[in-house]
């Protein structure tokens, strides 16, 4: 299942969670919301291709599933709040996290964001920022970083937190406890630098 130019990337994403029922499921329950720009995102997909990387069948979806949508006409956190609890309407054994990444600039300190894409570009690590959304019945992969990260398991910041907040990227890395789940992850070099 290695990957790395964007066609070959995005096919193996698909195929994966295409073969997968429960997130097949969960991608068709949010696409059910009809909502602009909205992906699924974080360990979502990059748990289920570290699993098979790792030479384990990939787990349904542990932690939270994490949607994200983009509107700036609705930024009010409520309505995410709404959009969750509807969700939970229709599987209250996941855990519904759903931001509009039209307001979540305000949370992160960054530049207003130009839509989903974009606003991954200011998440922690380069394999996490990867998202998939079912439209038109077809799979689809945003990644806007590549699949090269994800495909090696290698844990890099994202250009955001390299500098002065890669003690925020060392601190998740450990918090997360990867290295425990996924012994062959490679830690970049940076992150070694800093402590991880």
């Amino acid at each position: 299942m290695r990957a790395m130019n964007p066609e070959s990337g995005s096919r193996a994403i698909a195929d994966l969670i295409a073969a997968d029922r429960a997130r097949l499921r969960v991608l068709a329950m949010v696409a059910d919301l009809d909502l602009p720009d909205c992906w699924i995102g974080g360990g979502f997909v990059r748990s289920p291709v570290w699993d098979r990387l790792s030479g384990r069948t990939p787990k349904f979806p542990d932690g939270d599933v994490d949607v994200l949508w983009f509107d700036r006409e609705r930024t009010n956190p409520e309505i995410d709040t709404q959009l969750e609890e509807r969700l939970a309407r229709r599987d209250p054994q996941l855990e519904w996290s759903v931001k509009n990444q039209a307001r979540m600039h305000l949370r992160n300190g960054d530049a207003p964001y130009a839509s989903t894409a974009d606003a991954m570009r200011h998440w922690v690590e380069t394999a996490t920022a990867v998202a998939v959304r079912l439209a038109g019945g077809e799979i689809e992969v945003s990644a806007p970083f590549g699949f090269e990260d994800l495909f090696s398991m290698t844990v890099r910041p994202t250009p955001r937190f390299v500098g002065a907040r890669i003690g925020e990227a060392v601190a998740r890395l450990h918090a997360k406890r990867w290295l425990d789940r996924w012994t062959s992850l490679t830690i970049s070099a940076e992150l070694r630098r800093a402590g991880a």
